[in-house]
């Protein structure tokens, strides 16, 4: 009950989806955060996408029967939803969420987001290994021949989904509620993406395109953000208040990811 208070607070109750009913067998159930409106936010969508298509690398899905029925949660700052036993794999703390909503005793955990997600986890008495990453740094690699920067705008801007209201009727907008492939496509014409967007940002620089956070609302704790940065060594986390004086700030420092710790962390033994 206290944790459908908090949701319900945050705007954070998840949504019934009619095209994902609960399967009649055992299998890996993926939670995916959606708005309680049923809209889809491209970010926490991007958890589906990834675990979807790796999993068919190996000619696996997430309706396959398997011996032990599990629940997963891989992106997003989605935590507090984890119950006990589900596994993790990337996954955040959401800094704006009490703590008091977070509740489980006993987690798999395999990799999260970054070092703050870890100190959390830690503090509560959970192993966590020093495996970090957005699992959404991993589209390049996993969709190799299906997006191309065309870098033929100067910028885009991608807000996070509680500041799209703050920039409507501006120029050069991606809404995070586009198909997430229509996102991912309209970041990539940008040679410089600035976003509130937490997945703006990291997609942009997954391919490599210079990016910037922009702080146009307090909505958003900076948690989730420091928690990327920190995980991708980057500590001198500067951020931008209005689009002019991102475009004047340029892109953060660039980082090299290795996607090998992140896709050996991958839980594939759920799917034995």
């Amino acid at each position: 009950m206290l944790k459908r208070k908090i949701r319900a607070l945050f705007n954070d109750e998840p949504a019934v989806d009619p095209a994902h009913v609960p399967l009649p067998y055992n299998h890996v159930s993926l939670y995916c955060w959606r708005p309680a409106d049923g809209r889809v936010n491209f970010g926490d969508h991007l958890g589906r996408i990834v675990v979807s298509q790796l999993l068919a690398s190996r000619g696996l899905t997430l309706d396959d029967e398997v011996a032990s029925a599990a629940r997963m949660l891989s992106i997003g700052s989605v935590m507090h939803f984890a119950g006990n036993g589900d596994v993790i794999w990337g996954s955040g703390v959401n800094g704006k969420v009490p703590e008091s909503a977070f509740t489980a005793t006993a987690l798999d955990i395999r990799a999260v987001r970054g070092p703050l997600t870890q100190e959390f986890l830690r503090k509560r008495g959970f192993e966590v290994p020093s495996v970090f990453g957005d699992p959404a740094l991993l589209v390049p690699h996993l969709f190799r021949e299906r997006f191309k920067c065309t870098g033929e705008l100067p910028h885009v801007f991608v807000p996070n989904l509680h500041d799209l209201a703050l920039v409507a009727g501006q120029s050069h907008i991606v809404s995070p509620l586009l198909g997430w492939n229509k996102v991912i496509a309209e970041i990539l014409r940008a040679r410089l993406v600035l976003a509130s967007s937490l997945h703006g940002l990291i997609i942009a620089e997954a391919f490599g395109i210079p990016a910037r956070y922009v702080r146009l609302s307090e909505t958003e704790n900076l948690f989730k953000y420091q928690d990327y940065y920190f995980g991708t060594g980057r500590e001198n986390f500067e951020y931008a208040t209005s689009i002019p004086e991102a475009i004047e700030m340029g892109g953060m420092p660039a980082f090299t990811f290795d996607p090998q710790p992140l896709l050996a962390a991958f839980p594939w033994d759920l799917w034995e």
